[in-house]
């Protein structure tokens, strides 16, 4: 797992599907096989993102239009691409992010008539460029996710059935549009399963087809 020095990976699915526990079993694995790394959360990690992340997540603003909470999810983004993954990077880590720019463009696209390329112009200038090597979207149905949230939910999670669906929508549709940078993984699984495909397709990670 050395090729994984380096490397930028990001974990990005629908609620519930898994991602924070797929991140903290790959951190886990690559520390055993010796390879440096950085478990980060978007958004969050730094101290300004999770002053950020307790603003979008609280239900009492349910106010918040969705170009406003685009923008948020960016500034955390910018700050911790600058703060903590850029300095990871290159002291040779492999910095493992939890959700990322793709959230965005499954969770905000098409909201106030917001476009895939706005997001993207906007995303290319929070993160200075520095996109992911490779992002695995973990897919599972959406009321089988629903079920896994054993805990009050937060404003996004609130939202109705019928916006989650459109959210794993656009996340299989991203998947599809962008084979080199992202993989797509059946979440609706045991976790070591689920983990030992990640660890799998890692091993081939190559600059090749990444």
């Amino acid at each position: 797992m050395n090729h994984l020095r380096g490397k930028f990976i990001v974990f990005d699915g629908g609620e519930g599907c898994g991602k924070s526990t797929q991140a903290a079993m790959l951190d886990a694995a690559l520390q055993k096989a010796g390879v440096p790394t950085l478990l980060v959360r978007d958004p969050g990690s730094t101290h300004i993102g999770e002053k950020i992340r307790a603003i979008l997540l609280d239900p009492q603003h349910d106010r918040m239009s969705m170009r406003c909470e685009m923008l948020l999810y960016m500034a955390a983004r910018a700050q911790m691409v600058k703060e903590l993954i850029e300095p990871a990077l290159a002291a040779g880590k492999c910095v493992i992010c939890d959700r990322f720019i793709t959230s965005t463009l499954a969770y905000q696209l098409g909201g106030e008539g917001l476009t895939a390329e706005e997001i993207h112009r906007v995303g290319q200038v929070a993160v200075g460029g520095r996109w992911p090597d490779l992002t695995i979207l973990l897919d599972m149905p959406v009321d089988r996710s629903a079920a896994r949230l054993n805990r009050q939910r937060d404003r996004i999670e609130q939202r109705p059935d019928e916006y989650h669906q459109r959210v794993r929508e656009n996340y299989l549709q991203q998947g599809r549009q962008h084979e080199k940078k992202m993989r797509i993984i059946d979440a609706d699984r045991d976790r070591e399963a689920i983990h030992a495909d990640v660890m799998r397709l890692l091993g081939q990670m190559n600059d090749d087809w990444v």
